[in-house]
């Protein structure tokens, strides 16, 4: 093993040590004695120098370690480096968690940091206002005591914080906050709270705005259908230069019912007026009388529409919400399958729940489409949405109604390949493979 220069020097000065003590002990004619006193004089430097380290340590650091010679030099110098380079970091350090801080003070939610005990460890100021926690500080209560909710504390046991939770505020119940948890570094958390109400607010306004708009216009819509429709069978009109024009006004006029309707129907799902009914609902019968209205719609067409569902199937839930479901996938798949192709009905069960699945061989959606598909109003084709008859609210209502029944939509396609839209409905005990009396 190679030494270092520290223990050359450390060595040498032991050895010349002992060979003056035995030199002086030689001359007095007591060698024993003198390399025994050599030897506690050594010791005793060495522990002289180990309680001033102990010392140093015991007070913080504070200054550097007292300088020395020899080893105990080049111990000294390497502590006092380290030392340094520590009260460096440390000053990094404090002036990350002073900009951290400064930084979450400033946002304008309720932000809560919260151990592995689901205690508050720090929050900002706006905390106060809209989750009571007092002024800013460090070391609080657990945030079930700060919010008392059952759904609060489903939430924190359940474990899923890719969800928000929508909740009154304990301080002002007419506010209403989402609150979002973000774990983070050995088992704490981050906890949101946001101030919605004003969106909320904003979001019913409109909802109440399309409700009623839709409702005041679908009456005059409805007589001038009545009288275009009546005028388009008079064979004076049958028979004159403005039949193209009437023929057009019909179809326009019955697009735009078509569309009221959509927005009422989407409109009630979006609102939850719709009173949901515990019945148990034939499946069967219910998309047996879809595919016949797919028929109808599909005409001279042509399309080949098949059926495929477990005989004996119920789904608990509302008959309107289901129809819409139902109605408005298989009447896109209809529209946007080309003459004579296949469209593919299924109704299953498995061990997630219920399933319900329409594949056709149409036109397909390219992939940057697919996200945005359940948007009100979002159309691939503009100019064959319009020429199909197509609303551009069929896909939001199905999404809607889904989510009333806690269900979720899954889209596969391709171009020119067709098209897949799959129904989840989780959640056995809202399904019977057969319905008892």
């Amino acid at each position: 093993m190679v030494l270092g220069s520290p223990w050359h020097r450390e060595l040498v000065i032991v050895a010349v040590g002992t060979l003056a003590a035995l030199l002086v002990g030689w001359r007095i004619e007591a060698p024993g004695i003198a390399l025994l006193v050599w030897l506690a004089a050594y010791l005793i430097w060495t522990q002289y120098h180990l309680i001033r380290l102990h010392i140093w340590l015991r007070g913080g650091r504070e200054g550097e370690f007292p300088p020395s010679f020899g080893l105990w030099g080049e111990a000294s110098s390497a502590i006092n480096q380290l030392a340094r380079l520590s009260r460096k970091s440390e000053r990094k350090l404090a002036q990350v968690l002073e900009g951290f801080q400064e930084s979450m003070t400033a946002l304008p939610d309720a932000t809560v940091v919260l151990n592995k005990r689901l205690e508050a460890e720090w929050w900002n100021p706006v905390s106060e206002p809209l989750l009571g926690l007092g002024r800013v500080g460090e070391g609080g209560p657990r945030i079930e005591e700060v919010i008392q909710r059952e759904d609060f504390s489903a939430f924190l046991q359940a474990g899923d914080y890719e969800q928000v939770l929508e909740i009154p505020s304990p301080v002002d119940p007419e506010r209403l906050l989402a609150v979002r948890i973000v774990p983070y570094a050995r088992g704490k958390m981050l906890l949101q709270a946001r101030d919605v109400t004003r969106v909320r607010l904003l979001e019913q306004v409109r909802r109440d705005f399309v409700a009623n708009a839709s409702h005041e216009l679908r009456t005059p819509l409805t007589v001038m259908l009545g009288y275009l429709e009546t005028m388009e069978e008079s064979e004076d009109v049958r028979s004159s230069r403005w039949h193209h024009a009437i023929a057009q006004m019909l179809k326009q006029t019955a697009r735009m019912k078509n569309i009221i309707e959509d927005m009422l129907t989407l409109s009630i799902i979006e609102s939850g007026s719709r009173v949901q009914s515990a019945q148990f609902i034939d499946i069967p019968a219910l998309l047996e009388s879809v595919r016949e209205e797919a028929m109808v719609l599909s005409g001279e067409r042509g399309h080949r529409i098949n059926l495929m569902v477990e005989p004996g199937s119920y789904l608990q839930g509302n008959l309107q919400d289901l129809r819409s479901i139902f109605t408005n996938l298989v009447s896109n798949a209809v529209r946007y399958t080309p003459a004579g192709g296949d469209i593919q009905l299924r109704w299953w069960l498995d061990a997630e729940g219920a399933h319900f699945s329409v594949k056709d061989t149409g036109v397909g959606i390219a992939t940057e489409h697919i996200p945005r598909l359940t948007e009100r109003f979002y159309r691939v084709d503009k100019a064959r949405s319009r020429e199909s008859g197509g609303t551009g609210l069929g896909l939001a209502i199905v999404k809607h109604a889904l989510g009333t029944l806690g269900g979720s939509l899954e889209i596969h396609s391709q171009l020119n390949q067709g098209s897949t839209f799959i129904c989840h409905f989780p959640g056995r005990n809202r399904f019977l493979d057969t319905l008892e009396d």
